[in-house]
């Protein structure tokens, strides 16, 4: 299964994928930790994706899709992939999909995330981050164990200001995908309001009506 995953910033999108991935094993892509991976190293890429996302402004199309098609063409990757974060603009879709087509394969499913904007706010406040793992806390609804809480960080683009201004980009730019999604037939939206588990549940129960 090849699935993509769109919503806003702080949406659950990489909580859910991680489980999706562990209840199908399929690989769990997210062009943010790839992205935020090569600003740690210091690469050019990341160097230059850094002057994007120290801002809270979405990273150039050119930047982002070299590296998700050189991802996704690795083995443990041939047989479906579960894309998080990714695409963003109509243009990376489009490109996705003439990659795919080139190696005989499509998209399968796209799951959008419905959260609102205010809920967006009050989770990412709280979210907090493992600098080791990469692995993603909140402070209220799954607050990092003893051992991790003392070098748990925020991200610099978590704070109120910069969201505001990835949600405005969001909106204005990522939020037409759904429309070209939804005229292909491949669109499902989900309710992403909840607890974890009772997303999780919403987005296998569509799934399953999908498959």
């Amino acid at each position: 299964m090849r699935l993509l995953l769109i919503g806003p910033p702080g949406s659950g999108k990489g909580t859910q994928a991680d489980r999706i991935h562990d209840r199908l094993g399929t690989p769990h892509i997210s062009s943010g930790d790839m992205l935020r991976e090569a600003v740690g190293q210091g690469t050019p890429l990341g160097q230059e994706a850094d002057q994007y996302m120290s801002r809270g402004a979405l990273v150039p199309d050119n930047l982002v899709i070299d590296i998700i098609i050189e991802r996704i063409s690795c083995p443990d990757a041939l047989e479906g992939f579960l894309l998080d974060g990714f695409t963003r603009t109509v243009t990376q879709a489009k490109a996705l999909e003439e990659a795919l087509t080139r190696s005989g394969s499509k998209i399968d499913h796209v799951i959008a995330f419905d959260v609102p904007d205010e809920e967006i706010v009050v989770r990412s406040a709280g979210r907090r981050i493992d600098p080791t793992t990469g692995y993603i806390y909140h402070l209220e609804f799954n607050p990092p164990p003893p051992e991790v809480a003392s070098r748990v960080v925020q991200r610099s683009d978590d704070n109120a200001g910069t969201l505001q201004k990835r949600l405005r980009k969001y909106h204005k730019e990522t939020s037409p995908i759904l429309g070209y999604f939804a005229s292909k037939g491949l669109l499902t939206t989900v309710n992403g309001v909840g607890s974890v588990d009772e997303v999780e549940e919403r987005i296998f129960a569509a799934l399953k009506c999908l498959m």
